[in-house]
């Protein structure tokens, strides 16, 4: 992985960002078995502080980058904070109590709260289509929230405790998008590489003395070898390279345009949930999730080119 001065091709970008959010998708739903094992904040700790041993020289400012101003520093912060330390404690505590497809769903409407909060903080027009696009993926929410998951393994979600993790989770999915919407404004004049480095620093600082209360008695010998290669995995993806990605690809793609690759973090989610761990949609999460995806497309297709525009 390599930064440039120059912004990545329109494709290449595109690229970046899908696999981006393909990547959040899959280790959303494989902390699942994590938590299983391990207690979250130990968990989260853990996954910061294998990040910062993985990419302690992009933290080294080059040349062609200005010093940092107190606003970007704290942008900084509040990318950390939102996207790296709430986003990861409600995502943990979220997965924990609900189905990695429940998780996914929810967080197909993540394209819908980055919209929201381009009107609320950024002070974007938003019109009727994106209301109504905001309307279905509440409903969706709604539907998905009172269907009973049904798995088809012996690990079945208590549905009053579902309810709870489906609120967590809809959580991580506001903090995703605050997420996005700051990451655009630390791209010009940050590198990506920078970014990834220092938003995960403050996170493992923050993390730090829930993490080392959580290590303190936890008997490590007990987690499987299986969990370990499976907490690098989820580290390295977590910290290092979704983020490293979807801050390079937002060098080349406005923020809104951005979003619609979003709409691969829950089918990623779902699929892994489907394939890999047991469990299975039932017709209300089917319909639930074909209206949140129908919000995701109505909020970010782009308008149609006029018939008259001039060349």
């Amino acid at each position: 992985m390599q930064d440039s001065a120059h912004a990545a091709p329109r494709w290449l970008a595109y690229l970046l960002l899908a696999t981006s959010m393909s990547l959040v998708g899959s280790y959303v739903a494989l902390s699942k078995p994590l938590v299983a094992v391990m207690p979250i904040f130990l968990l989260g700790w853990l996954r910061f502080g294998i990040g910062a041993l993985a990419m302690p020289h992009w933290l080294i400012k080059p040349d062609h980058e200005a010093p940092m101003g107190r606003n970007t520093k704290g942008l900084l912060f509040l990318e950390s904070f939102l996207g790296n330390f709430m986003f990861t404690i409600c995502m943990l505590f979220g997965v924990s109590m609900t189905t990695a497809v429940s998780a996914g769903i929810i967080m197909a409407t993540i394209p819908t709260a980055v919209a929201l909060l381009s009107w609320l903080i950024l002070r974007e027009r938003i019109g009727r289509r994106v209301w109504a696009a905001i309307a279905l993926a509440v409903i969706g929410i709604g539907l998905f929230t009172i269907a009973k998951p049904e798995l088809s393994t012996a690990d079945r979600v208590d549905h009053q405790n579902a309810l709870w993790g489906n609120l967590l989770v809809f959580a991580a999915v506001l903090c995703e998008a605050a997420y996005a919407v700051i990451g655009k404004k630390l791209t010009g004049t940050l590198s990506p590489k920078r970014i990834t480095a220092l938003i995960n620093l403050w996170g493992f600082a923050m993390m730090t003395p829930l993490g080392v209360y959580a290590a303190w008695g936890f008997d490590f010998l007990a987690v499987p070898s299986a969990m370990w290669l499976l907490l690098v995995f989820y580290a390295l993806a977590a910290s290092v390279w979704t983020v490293w990605l979807w801050m390079t690809g937002l060098k080349t793609i406005p923020a809104a345009r951005a979003g619609v690759f979003t709409v691969m973090l829950p089918i990623s989610a779902a699929l892994v949930g489907v394939l890999f761990l047991g469990e299975r949609l039932t017709g209300l999460q089917l319909f639930a999730f074909a209206l949140c995806l129908a919000g995701v497309l109505l909020a970010t297709l782009p308008e149609r080119f006029r018939t008259n525009a001039p060349n």
